[in-house]
């Protein structure tokens, strides 16, 4: 991946990964926290976590095209060292979604089917430490997620911007102001 209409592709992909993991994340937190919700949402989590997983190596493959197209320095080095990183997240966000999702129509379906025997609160009590694990679980790798993209995002940023604006008003702004 190079340019894409006269950009680099990284810059445009980026943008895709700034706003699918920590909306996958928050998905995913709610989903797991609120299985009513996870059913609401349906196919939708893990669909959306499917999308977030593959727009990762995509601004990853991007960056690492554009690395290889600017000065080397320690900013950039670091960026593409931190971006690495994400897929691992990118991957727990969608495995874990797909479980909450699993387990949120598994509910479902056993809750209709006990309601009529009366054993739909011994279910759901049964599956309370599985239940608990899940939301911890899946608490952590959103916020761990949203914290590595955050970290990406802001040494992506520092490697981009190091030189390339002046701290005070030059020329024609300053009059502007």
């Amino acid at each position: 991946m190079g340019l894409v209409n006269g950009l680099p592709a990284h810059v445009l992909l980026v943008h895709f990964v700034v706003v699918l993991v920590p909306l996958t994340a928050l998905a995913l937190a709610v989903g797991a926290i609120w299985p009513n919700a996870a059913r609401r949402m349906g196919l939708v989590l893990p669909l959306l976590a499917l999308v977030t997983l593959v727009s990762v190596p995509l601004a990853t493959e991007a960056g690492e095209w554009l690395e290889e197209h600017v000065d080397e320095n320690a900013l950039v080095s670091r960026h593409a060292e931190l971006g690495d990183g994400l897929l691992p997240w990118a991957l727990g966000l969608f495995v874990l979604s797909a479980v909450v999702w699993w387990a949120a129509r598994r509910t479902a379906a056993a809750g209709a089917g006990t309601a009529e025997s009366g054993t739909a609160g011994a279910t759901r009590w049964s599956a309370l430490p599985v239940r608990a694990a899940a939301v911890v679980l899946s608490l952590v790798v959103a916020a761990g997620a949203v914290v590595d993209v955050y970290r990406i995002g802001d040494s992506g940023a520092k490697a981009a911007w190091h030189d390339g604006f002046s701290k005070t008003a030059t020329g024609q702004d300053a009059d502007d102001h």
